[in-house]
């Protein structure tokens, strides 16, 4: 039996349909594939619209005003205020040096001796001179005292009693001469003796016992560690601000914890070459400090009062610099003009415009939280 074949209308009109059926959906299952991506979307907003953080109370600071220190930035090594190099005040073999780098001496302590076999020979041989010119100035008085009586009986000429006097006065010098030459002789058996001259510890140990040592030969240094201070190469044009009192934070290698120095002295003359002048800092606290130990920080040369908050605390990722503060339990970007500088117990300051004064700005550890954020402040027992 055979199929009559359709009309060729009728082929058009069904390829038509199937191709509106097609059409169809398809654009249903984009509309549904938008309307939950919408949904998603929607749902998404919603859920960051209640996202909220939990911060520490360390994690925000209050904005104040409070008293900045403007600061010129100050480096140098840390060294003792009272030192001393012990030299050898006379020549030869050193004996009883015991002290070794890092023994407690006391001023006037007994260091060490010098082999006094010379010293006390020379002592002799000009006590025996002495001795001598005394015997002659005794036969020179005698002479002068008979000559004298002589004259006064007229036995003998004026002459002959003028000679016995210049003979006389010649003596005495003599003898003069010979006692201060004991002196030097026993100043030099003193200088046999090395003492020390400050209190301290020994820094540096030059010689060994039993070394023969020169005039001005070192022997040993002492430093005294209860005063230190920082000795600070700074620019001539920084100089004009710096005045004794002034006071800066120093942050020392080996400790943690800054130290206060207060500017006792300033060099009236620039260093030859470098052209810089030195200020020397005393050390409020010296415990646990070396001599020679790396210092810097900041020396404050003039105060400001204004509302500040901590350096970190402003950011910088747009177009002008913001802060992040807590307005209704929630956080807000507020756009603030920056000021002056400093420091305040320590921590780097900068004064703002912007916001008020007692406003809670998050610190920079905490990050960048987006607007809108709900926050909760939460007690660290």
């Amino acid at each position: 039996m055979k199929i009559p074949s359709l009309p060729k209308w009728l082929k058009w009109a069904l390829t038509i349909l199937i191709i509106v059926g097609i059409v169809m959906f398809i654009g249903k299952g984009i509309a549904n594939r938008k309307a939950a991506a919408n949904a998603l979307a929607a749902a998404a907003e919603a859920k960051k619209a209640n996202i909220s953080i939990e911060l520490v109370v360390s994690d925000t600071v209050i904005a104040k005003t409070i008293t900045l220190s403007n600061g010129l930035p100050i480096s140098g090594n840390v060294r003792a205020a009272n030192n001393a190099v012990v030299k050898a005040k006379v020549a030869g073999e050193l004996r009883g040096l015991v002290v070794r780098e890092g023994d407690t001496v006391a001023a006037g302590q007994l260091l060490a001796t010098i082999d006094t076999t010379e010293f006390l020979a020379r002592q002799n041989q000009a006590q025996k001179t002495a001795d001598a010119a005394k015997a002659q100035v005794d036969i020179a008085q005698k002479n002068f005292d008979n000559n004298k009586s002589l004259v006064e009986q007229n036995f003998i000429s004026k002459t002959a009693l003028d000679t016995s006097l210049a003979t006389l006065e010649g003596a005495k010098a003599s003898y003069a001469a010979a006692v201060a030459g004991v002196d030097v002789a026993k100043k030099s058996l003193d200088d046999t003796k090395v003492f020390a001259p400050i209190g301290g510890l020994i820094s540096v140990r030059n010689t060994q016992p039993g070394e023969r040592v020169g005039i001005d030969a070192r022997i040993v240094e002492i430093v005294d560690l209860s005063r230190l201070e920082l000795e600070a190469a700074i620019a001539p044009s920084d100089s004009v601000a710096v005045r004794v009192g002034q006071t800066a934070l120093l942050d020392i290698e080996g400790t943690s914890k800054a130290v206060r120095a207060r500017v006792v002295r300033v060099n009236p003359a620039a260093t030859a070459g470098s052209r810089a002048v030195l200020v020397y800092l005393a050390l409020e606290s010296a415990a646990g400090l070396r001599q020679g130990l790396f210092a810097q920080g900041t020396l404050a040369t003039s105060k400001v009062d204004a509302l500040a908050v901590p350096m970190d605390a402003v950011r910088n990722d747009k177009p002008a610099p913001y802060v992040q503060i807590v307005e209704n339990k929630k956080v807000a970007h507020k756009t603030v003009t920056l000021g002056a500088r400093g420091t305040a117990g320590g921590i780097d300051y900068v004064a703002v415009q912007g916001i008020e004064n007692g406003a809670v700005v998050l610190q920079g550890n905490v990050g960048a939280v987006r607007e809108g954020v709900s926050v909760t402040t939460t007690k660290v027992n």
